[in-house]
């Protein structure tokens, strides 16, 4: 199972709206560069929830050749159960490590209905599956501890961030699963949840300052509380200020700050997503130059 800084690369569109290829492999390379410890394809920064069966199959077996098994490469499956099932038994069949299951969206569901859904897609491939708490989905303890007696059942990505509910899941269930910070933006409450003894997260940023991510995450290791505040004061929080401003900049602003890091993926993002605002855009420039005068990659 990934652990530490995992890699979750996004679905570059070229001019003619199509999945740009060429831009998808340099992304996954230069997170191979930067030594993340898995890569998550087709998942949210991915914008699994516009891609076309053939765009899906297109950038796995693209992570796929081009990881070689360096690193696991985990699919994102989820939304509509049916269409779910199908994108799990094509992930196996191309050979992926595991996928990380993503909520039914617009569904507000009764436990017992959310144990279903998870337990269906976890149990129709002999792949490890992570279990996402995100948007409509919260879990009691008796659910998850349910679904973590799946035997496919590996990890659990928290994306809500209710201290209360997972501390009592972290204490409840141990070592069980492996437990992954996947909150928009993950580094700002990482501190957090590794006191919890969640040891890995999901680094947008890696995407275009990875230097900046594992110096945080190697400060958190340590406890090293002086770096931790340096870079929230002057490259996290300024960030993270530019990403609340519009919905959706969880995603489109990651293509922004590779573009201004000189690795073009194009601007682009389908709806309901929009691009990044002009004047936003600048202000995430800004705080690059700032970033890379301040702390180089060594």
């Amino acid at each position: 199972m990934p652990s530490g800084i995992l890699g979750f690369p996004v679905a570059p569109f070229a001019q003619n709206g199509k999945l740009d290829e060429n831009a998808f492999a340099a992304n996954l390379n230069f997170l191979l560069d930067a030594e993340v410890s898995s890569l998550f394809i087709a998942c949210g920064s991915g914008e699994y929830q516009s891609l076309t069966r053939s765009e899906y199959q297109q950038m796995i077996e693209i992570a796929l050749s081009i990881t070689d098994m360096k690193v696991p490469v985990f699919s994102g499956v989820g939304g509509q159960l049916e269409q779910a099932l199908d994108l799990a038994q094509l992930s196996q069949n191309l050979g992926v490590d595991g996928y990380l299951i993503l909520p039914p969206y617009l569904v507000h569901g009764e436990q017992e209905g959310l144990y279903q859904y998870y337990k269906l897609i976890a149990e129709s491939t002999d792949l490890q599956a992570i279990i996402y708490q995100r948007d409509s989905v919260v879990f009691q303890t008796e659910t998850l501890k349910k679904l973590a007696q799946i035997p496919q059942v590996v990890g659990f990505k928290d994306g809500r961030g209710i201290m209360e509910q997972i501390t009592e899941l972290k204490q409840e269930i141990g070592n069980e699963l492996v437990w992954m910070n996947g909150l928009p933006f993950a580094e700002i409450t990482q501190p957090i949840y590794h006191s919890l003894g969640f040891q890995s997260y999901s680094s947008a940023i890696s995407n275009y300052i990875p230097h900046i991510s594992k110096l945080f995450y190697q400060a958190i290791q340590q406890d090293d509380r002086k770096t931790i505040t340096t870079l929230y004061q002057e490259v996290l929080l300024p960030i993270n200020r530019v990403r609340k401003k519009r919905a959706g900049y969880a995603v489109s602003l990651i293509k922004s700050g590779m573009e201004i890091m000189g690795l073009p993926v194009g601007e682009s993002v389908r709806a309901p997503l929009i691009p990044v605002e002009k004047e936003h855009y600048q202000e995430l420039a800004a705080i690059l130059t700032h970033t890379m005068d301040r702390f180089p990659p060594t």
